[in-house]
């Protein structure tokens, strides 16, 4: 596959316009629920319940709602075995192991800064 360079209008990666086809994708994948599971498939091929027990609280509509988002925007590759009963598999496609490189550094970030946020807010509460 490869990365490929975007051609479309320019304002369709601007971040800044409400309208940008960049800002609805940002806004498809910053949510938690997207975040976890791209971190919890990581390099592995799993199955859906296996992807809801790895993703403590997640409930089974939201688990669906988020892995049909990924698809759509072809982070996650999803496979139908046909077996009875069928057998489904998802895994990260290469522009998902991109992004996944990006969440791996958020959650390096927020585990060295736990300690200040963590007194940030009791200070800020107080």
């Amino acid at each position: 596959m490869g990365n490929r360079q975007f051609t479309g209008a320019p304002e369709d990666a601007d971040l800044t316009r409400a309208d940008s086809l960049a800002r609805e994708i940002f806004s498809d994948v910053a949510n938690k629920w997207a975040l976890l599971i791209i971190e919890c498939l990581g390099d592995r091929t799993l199955r859906f319940s296996e992807l809801r027990d790895g993703v403590a609280g997640i409930s089974h509509k939201m688990l669906t709602q988020n892995l049909r988002m990924l698809e759509r925007n072809g982070l996650v590759e999803r496979t139908v075995h046909p077996t009875v009963p069928p057998r489904v598999e998802y895994v990260l496609t290469e522009p998902g192991r991109g992004l996944r490189a990006t969440i791996d550094g958020m959650c390096a970030w927020t585990q060295r800064y736990l300690g200040h946020i963590e007194e940030s807010r009791h200070r800020f509460d107080a």
